[in-house]
């Protein structure tokens, strides 16, 4: 089955399709079944030509139920003009997704041809999973500081009179930490979020790299950490960035919170100056890296997806991968990798250039 083409183009073939499909005449013989519906189903395509539809691909429902008795695409109503996807099975219990085309002569006469569209289902379970561990990870993460600002409210409420001016003072702030710990959680949820659907905005400001990251030091510093755990070097050539400050400070935020967190020793920040080539503009690299025990290397090409957490479990999973989302909604790029001292080490990359250029 030949799709015509316009002047000077090829024609598309059904093998070149990305979806199964298979095609039957009047009579209910097949007529097409290109090389994905090959693949999903474990047929020889040549050796389905000419044979009954309902024989060569017996679907069934989930529960059992045969799908050709319950469609009867060619007795059933002349009305119809196909069926929604459905999730049927197929011999062996390999689950596909099955669309369906009725094309008629007229409307309202016999069946002419009958066309299915078939896909895999794994994909589809994937993302269903993905999005039930998404679900499962909030509800944990959000159940422990709601809990706990419950919990002080509650007290305070119950027994104001009976606390000293310290313990509601200690009270509240534990309750202003949980807190901005539910409000860190629903912005990582709101930019996973956009960085799926491709929605996620920037917004170009000029952006002192070296300067932020001696601002995020100097915050880690100030909560308790020892300040000789910090070396921050950078290039005197860093060339001018427009970036969004607000992005860029999640990215050295995520990034050094990893480092503290799950490395050991001195926490080194290295910026200096990308130089143009033919295959990127001039830009500007920033390197974290620790001493601890590092990635396994199995594992660091599982670093930036969703819900990857190291071998401590801690944490929702999701910084890293709104990390990579970031920098590449800036037309950067990021890399893992171990550091010199056996550490992690995480390097991305942004492009330098001025507001016009970067339009």
């Amino acid at each position: 089955m030949d799709s015509a083409a316009g002047a000077g183009e090829e024609d598309v073939r059904p093998d070149d399709l990305p979806d199964g499909l298979v095609v039957a005449d009047r009579r209910g013989l097949i007529s097409c079944f290109n090389a994905e519906a090959g693949r999903l189903t474990g047929a020889v395509p040549t050796r389905m030509l000419g044979l009954p539809i309902q024989d060569a691909l017996p679907l069934e429902h989930t529960d059992g139920r045969r799908w050709w008795r319950l469609a009867d695409p060619y007795d059933g109503p002349a009305t119809r003009s196909g069926e929604p996807e459905h999730h049927l099975l197929l011999p062996g219990g390999r689950e596909v997704l099955v669309t369906t085309r009725y094309l008629r002569t007229a409307p309202g006469g016999p069946l002419h041809r009958l066309v299915l569209s078939l896909r895999d289902a794994g994909a589809r379970h994937r993302d269903e999973r993905s999005d039930a561990e998404l679900i499962a990870t909030v509800a944990h993460e959000l159940r422990s500081p709601l809990t706990s600002v419950k919990g002080f409210t509650a007290t305070m409420l119950d027994k104001w009179e009976r606390f000293t001016d310290d313990q509601k003072r200690l009270m509240l702030q534990t309750v202003d930490s949980d807190a901005d710990r539910v409000t860190r959680l629903i912005t990582e949820l709101l930019d996973v979020s956009r960085i799926d659907s491709g929605r996620l905005e920037i917004r170009r400001l000029p952006v002192q790299l070296a300067e932020a990251a001696r601002r995020h030091v100097e915050t880690l510093v100030n909560g308790g950490h020892p300040a000789e755990r910090f070396t921050v070097r950078a290039a005197d050539d860093l060339p001018g960035l427009w970036a969004d400050p607000d992005k860029i400070d999640q990215v050295l935020g995520n990034l050094l919170e990893n480092a503290v967190r799950h490395g050991a020793g001195t926490i080194t920040i290295e910026l200096h100056r990308v130089p143009p080539s033919d295959h990127h503009q001039e830009g500007t690299a920033v390197t974290v890296s620790d001493e601890g025990p590092g990635i396994p290397e199995e594992a660091m090409h599982r670093v930036f997806t969703r819900f990857w957490r190291g071998s401590d479990r801690s944490g929702t999973g999701l910084g890293l991968y709104i990390v990579k989302g970031i920098v590449e909604a800036h037309g950067g790029t990021v890399t893992v990798g171990r550091g010199d001292r056996g550490g992690a080490r995480f390097r991305f990359t942004l492009p330098a250039g001025t507001p016009a250029f970067m339009v």
